[in-house]
C-alpha cells in the first residue's frame, strides 16, 4: 500500500505565504510525476502544478509567478510554496503521485486526503 499525507495548510491573510508538503510512504519502487490540485466549494478540482521525476514543472496560469513546486526524491516528498496568496486561492489542496509499487509492473495514481487553505483578512 502507498499513502500520501499532506500538511501545511491553514488560514493566511491576503498577500501572505504558505508551504504545503506531501509525503509518500509505503511499498514504493519509484515515483514519476507528482502534483498539486485544488478544489474550491462548488467548483471542479483543478490542476495547480506538476513536477516530473526530472524536475520539469508545469503551472496553472492563475498561479504562475506566485507558486513554486519542488520535490525531494530522497524523502518521496513534494512541496508547494505559495506566495502572494489571494482570496481566490482558497480551496482544499490535494497532492497526487504516479507511483510504481514494489513488485508491480504498473504505475498507479495515488491521492492525498487534502489540506484546507483559506486566504482571508
Amino acid at each position: 500500500q502507498v499513502q500520501l499525507v499532506e500538511s501545511g495548510g491553514g488560514l493566511v491573510q491576503p498577500g501572505g505565504s504558505l508551504r504545503l508538503s506531501c509525503a509518500a510512504s509505503g511499498s514504493i519502487f519509484s515515483i514519476n510525476a507528482m502534483g498539486w490540485y485544488r478544489q474550491a466549494p462548488g467548483k471542479q478540482r483543478e490542476l495547480v502544478a506538476t513536477i516530473t521525476s526530472g524536475d520539469g514543472t508545469n503551472y496553472a496560469d492563475s498561479v504562475k509567478g506566485r507558486f513554486t513546486i519542488s520535490r525531494d526524491n530522497a524523502k518521496n516528498t513534494v512541496y508547494l510554496q505559495m506566495n502572494s496568496l489571494k482570496p481566490e486561492d482558497t480551496a482544499v489542496y490535494y497532492c497526487d503521485a504516479d507511483v510504481k509499487p514494489r513488485g508491480s509492473l504498473y504505475v498507479y495514481k495515488y491521492w492525498g486526503q487534502g489540506t484546507q487553505v483559506t486566504v482571508s483578512s
